[in-house]
């Protein structure tokens, strides 16, 4: 999954693919690197300025139509909104993204009508509100309790198990710790029988860890792609998808050989 932010404040990319042309520079690298599919945000995960809806809409449908009618690939849709996914779904999309767990009543009915896949990611709070100290009893069972009440959620509204993809999400509400831990716990979060989403690329726990910069820690977030695939996690969130995808491939041939071992 090629990350493609339409927002000038982004953790990661600090705004770098704000701009329209250099946004679709950046999809076409994304696919000619081997990405699956793409995912579009307009707003960011963490506290920042108000973006409203209308601003919302405007940074991500254009994209959205842009890219569905450039590229021969799914498109995703990082939001919470269920006004913005139905009209992204309208100009293209076929994934809805939330971090919030379908905060929005009207999200998973809008996703279930138009035969749209969703990702359901645990979050502690809400998107765009600080979490600086977040207390668990036990983290990897209330993700893991919260993961399959969502997924539960979403087969009511009529959405079917294989277009259910779950996320543990972290940094969203997690510590370094706490993040390291649920991708330790990947293997225990697939067991769940949706596919598993690992969206560790650059996070801000792996700053933390490695004591290092931004754009000096793909190190971090190779290691943390080839273990979470080996404990089950089968979709890669990547800002660089040619690592992402050299990682899967170690992974891949890393699970053959404990096959053949087994065996």
């Amino acid at each position: 999954m090629g990350i493609l932010n339409r927002t000038p404040d982004s953790f990661f990319d600090a705004g770098e693919y704000w701009g329209f042309d250099q946004f679709l520079r950046k999809a076409e690298q994304l696919v000619a690197d081997g990405a699956d599919f793409l995912d579009v945000g307009g707003v960011k995960a963490g506290p920042g300025d108000e973006v409203d809806l209308e601003e919302e809409l405007e940074r991500v449908v254009p994209a959205v139509t842009a890219l569905h009618e450039r590229f021969d690939l799914p498109i995703s849709i990082d939001t919470w909104s269920a006004e913005v996914l139905r009209q992204c779904l309208d100009a293209g999309a076929v994934v809805g993204n939330d971090i919030s767990g379908f905060a929005d009543p009207e999200y998973l009915p809008v996703a279930s009508a138009a035969g749209a896949s969703v990702i359901a990611t645990h979050i502690r709070l809400a998107p765009r509100v600080a979490d600086p100290d977040p207390h668990y009893v036990d983290l990897v069972g209330e993700v893991e309790a919260f993961l399959r009440g969502r997924a539960a959620q979403a087969m009511d509204a009529g959405i079917p198990a294989e277009r259910i993809i779950v996320d543990a999400g972290m940094d969203l509400g997690k510590i370094r710790h706490q993040s390291l831990e649920l991708l330790e716990a990947s293997d225990r979060l697939s067991r769940l029988g949706y596919a598993l989403l690992l969206s560790a690329s650059n996070k801000r726990f792996l700053f933390e860890t490695l004591d290092a910069e931004r754009h000096e820690i793909w190190a971090g977030t190779t290691a943390c792609h080839v273990l979470g695939i080996v404990r089950g996690c089968r979709v890669l969130r990547a800002h660089d998808v040619v690592a992402a995808r050299r990682s899967a491939h170690i992974a891949a041939r890393l699970l053959e050989v404990e096959s053949e071992v087994a065996v």
